[in-house]
């Protein structure tokens, strides 16, 4: 951790000290300079690489590498052109200006342009990569970032070496890897302890059992009070519209497959809790080979719950730790002593779902579902919540039930 720190530390003072080269400051050049500089940058290339090498911090769940970077950027300069995103909603962000600029001669080119006048410093928390589209573009998108002078600092459960491992295309993917390591400083932060589940994880809206739907309801209709909760719709990006079953005073109902077993993604969950701070999910499964796709969905969801601070009510099949137990990675399966008898090992080994990604994400979501179950958590939430309406905040939680 010492190591870690220092490194934020070198960071911090080399930006303090390069701040005008690096052109840090958003009141320094106007945006008829910035709008000049990509107009000849088109008609003469060059580049101008910041004079400071960004941070990659990686290691495990709960080792404090979000806090870490949070703690960072909050101490820099309120004038600086910085960002702090979700990778999640970083993308998204990326393909929605794409689509913007779509028909442009080099629409990435224009899309890295626009960021990098926006924000020169960006800190992006739980880079991980998953989606195709998404790796094809990310070596030619942060090339034109770096050359732009953008400076990245970036959190991830995993070493450059094993982002999107396994992918499709990956050779096509391996050259940002190497940009990455060349423009950043990489530290591994490692620890034995996951600091989010030593939070009193007893006190929360998680209830355990089958076919249980009236007990959500119920609790749900305590958190909406006199409201009558009714169908609604929000926006997410690009026109799409999703579909709320039941929501009443910032509250959502949902049934998991109503927002799991479909084709949603982070751009619908985004959208979600940018108009809801609390969901209410019904019937989440465990989880093997049988629904690997929703379970992805899951791990999305969590995350985005997660960054927005959201609150989280729900019945599942199991424990956190329990919904994962038949998601494992190649290392692990490979560990799996085979049994002596093949009726026995049928019956173990049904629906085991052998996935690198999903094996090492799960990780983080039972970590942070114990976290979001706890009282600290909920009484962020609850502060949060107050502060935006500009009330006392209330008792956050209730006991857990195992029903």
């Amino acid at each position: 951790m010492s190591g870690t720190l220092q490194e934020l530390q070198r960071l911090y003072d080399q930006l303090i000290e390069k701040a005008e080269v690096c052109r840090l400051d958003k009141y320094a050049s106007s945006d008829k300079a910035s709008r000049s500089r990509w107009l000849w940058s088109r008609l003469l290339p060059q580049s101008s690489y910041a004079p400071v090498k960004g941070l990659y911090l990686y290691g495990g769940v709960g080792t404090g590498k979000t806090m870490l970077m949070d703690l960072f950027f909050d101490q820099l300069p309120g004038n600086w052109r910085k960002k702090r995103i979700h990778f999640h909603d970083f993308m998204l962000n990326v393909h929605s200006r794409l689509q913007k600029h779509k028909g442009v001669p080099d629409p990435l080119e224009v899309v890295a342009g626009e960021i990098s006048d926006e924000a020169i410093l960006l800190c992006l928390d739980e880079f991980m990569v998953t989606d195709v589209a998404d790796a094809l573009i990310l070596n030619r998108l942060f090339k034109q970032l770096f050359m732009n002078g953008a400076i990245l600092v970036a959190t991830s459960n995993r070493a450059p070496d094993n982002l999107y491992e396994r992918g499709l295309q990956r050779d096509l993917f391996l050259p940002f890897i190497a940009t990455l390591k060349e423009r950043c400083v990489v530290r591994e932060i490692g620890s034995a302890v996951d600091y989010r589940k030593l939070t009193s994880a007893e006190q929360g809206f998680y209830f355990i059992g089958k076919d249980i739907s009236s007990v959500i309801k119920k609790q749900f209709q305590m958190l909406v009070g006199d409201a009558q909760p009714v169908p609604q719709e929000v926006e997410v990006v690009m026109g799409r519209k999703l579909q709320v079953p039941l929501g009443a005073n910032g509250c959502a109902l949902f049934s998991f497959e109503e927002l799991c077993d479909r084709p949603l993604g982070a751009a619908d969950y985004f959208g979600l809790f940018k108009n809801f701070h609390t969901l209410a999910l019904d019937g989440v499964p465990i989880f093997g080979l049988h629904n690997k796709t929703a379970a992805y969905r899951f791990v999305t969801l969590v995350d985005v719950m997660y960054e927005n601070r959201a609150r989280l009510l729900c019945t599942a099949e199991g424990s956190p730790v329990e919904l994962f137990e038949k998601i494992v990675t190649i290392s692990d399966a490979q560990q799996i002593a085979p049994r002596t008898s093949s009726r026995s090992r049928k019956n173990d080994d049904f629906d085991l779902c052998v996935d690198n990604e999903l094996g090492f994400a799960k990780d983080r979501t039972i970590s942070r579902l114990t976290e979001m179950n706890s009282r600290e958590y909920l009484e962020q939430h609850a502060e949060m919540l107050a502060k935006k309406l500009q009330l006392p905040s209330e008792n956050p939680g209730e006991k857990a039930i195992e029903v």
